[in-house]
């Protein structure tokens, strides 16, 4: 039997997702197809019976969206929510906005995985004359964060995500575990990547092998010194789930030309 059990989950497929551009900090909602991944989500939650005490998410809307129509579906809108940059998806510098196919065709697909699944590999940083620099760091949610906007990221590996994540992650939600609480963590795809990294001990190497796809569920469990009885479990028809899969992988490979 575990002893504590967590929900954790990338956010429904948002707007540019849909469009396969690198999206990181930009604030986007939900795509029509996105907020059904949420909802249904959400009725396959409660189907399982999962009844949740407090709910984590990033400071992007995405993110919090997908966390309300969740507790929505399933009748539990009262459970708190609590929201932190260091939840936000990977910070991907210059390469925010940019098209994943075009940039495998211009840089090879074997460099965009790097840029996208590999562990310590920094894309370039973004710059004050990127066209989402103001946007991103004139954004008001960031001046009630726990640093100064001069220390925010200007670029993140993977390794920089766990590293801004783990402060967060061992001070605000395991000793809500621990408590005995039922948590759910609604955050990005590199985020939540992280955070199974530390959490079942994937190598550097592993980890460029591990995707994640949008609006599903994985459940952990774990024993009271919070190491995982098992593999993560993504809940739901399992057929769909890795083609979900591979259609995240397939966002960084070169867009074949129909005849």
């Amino acid at each position: 039997m575990s002893k504590y059990r967590l929900v954790l989950l990338r956010h429904g497929e948002g707007a540019w997702t849909k469009e396969n551009r690198f999206c990181s900090w930009v604030d986007q909602k939900l795509s029509s197809d996105g907020i059904k991944e949420a909802q249904n989500c959400g009725k396959h939650l409660k189907a399982l019976g999962f009844e949740f005490d407090l709910v984590f998410t990033s400071v992007l809307s995405r993110s919090i969206q997908t966390a309300w129509l969740i507790l929505e579906e399933m009748g539990q809108e009262w459970v708190p929510i609590q929201s932190s940059w260091r939840l936000n998806e990977r910070h991907y510098g210059a390469l925010i906005g940019l098209n994943r196919a075009e940039m495998a065709l211009n840089h090879g697909e074997e460099q965009v995985k790097i840029w996208r699944r590999s562990y310590d590999v920094t894309p370039p940083p973004i710059s004050e004359s990127h066209p989402y620099y103001e946007e991103i760091y004139n954004d008001r949610r960031y001046k009630c964060s726990d640093v100064s906007q001069d220390n925010l990221p200007k670029a993140e590996s993977l390794k920089d995500v766990l590293d801004r994540l783990l402060p967060y992650w061992n001070e605000k939600i395991v000793p809500e575990l621990k408590s005995g609480k039922m948590i759910l963590i609604s955050a990005h795809g590199n985020s939540s990547r992280a955070l199974l990294k530390h959490v079942e001990g994937i190598s550097d190497e592993d980890i460029i092998n591990v995707t994640l796809p949008t609006g599903v569920p994985i459940l952990l469990e774990l024993d009271e010194n919070l190491h995982p009885l098992g593999p993560h479990q993504f809940l739901g028809d399992q057929e769909a789930i890795q083609a979900a899969i591979k259609k995240v992988e397939d966002q960084g490979k070169v867009k074949s030309v129909e005849k």
